[in-house]
């Protein structure tokens, strides 16, 4: 089986160059590995692996959806419905459509375009 490169999109990589040199991440691996360990949490009863795995997400996301406002619970609501669909459409062998999906719902230096389109890495 071969496995294909993601491509993303040249502002998504300058984001994670960014983080890298910033040393919240070691490296763009590592960011991976985190981008599904927070997804992975953040939509069911999943404890995440990943050393410093708090202290990380806490770095890079200010609220906890706990102690969220309103109209941020509402945007956490909205980005489990969007991972969900994203899932739906690679499930499905659409991953076409997911990226597409994923570009209309965030803009590409949002950190949640960069965890959605981590998520479809299993599945290309």
């Amino acid at each position: 089986m071969v496995k294909s490169t993601v491509r993303f999109p040249e502002a998504v990589m300058d984001r994670v160059e960014e983080m890298v040199e910033d040393d919240v991440f070691s490296s763009k691996s590592e960011f991976q590995r985190f981008a599904v360990e927070y997804v992975l949490s953040e939509l069911g009863e999943y404890d995440a692996e990943m050393v410093d795995f708090e202290e990380i997400r806490s770095e890079l996301f200010t609220a906890d959806p706990a102690t969220a406002e309103a109209g941020e619970a509402e945007l956490n609501e909205a980005f489990y419905e969007n991972a969900a669909r994203v899932r739906q459409y690679a499930v499905r062998g659409d991953i076409e459509t997911a990226e597409a999906y994923i570009d209309t719902a965030y803009p590409v230096t949002d950190p949640r375009c960069l965890l959605l389109d981590d998520l479809l890495e299993a599945y290309r």
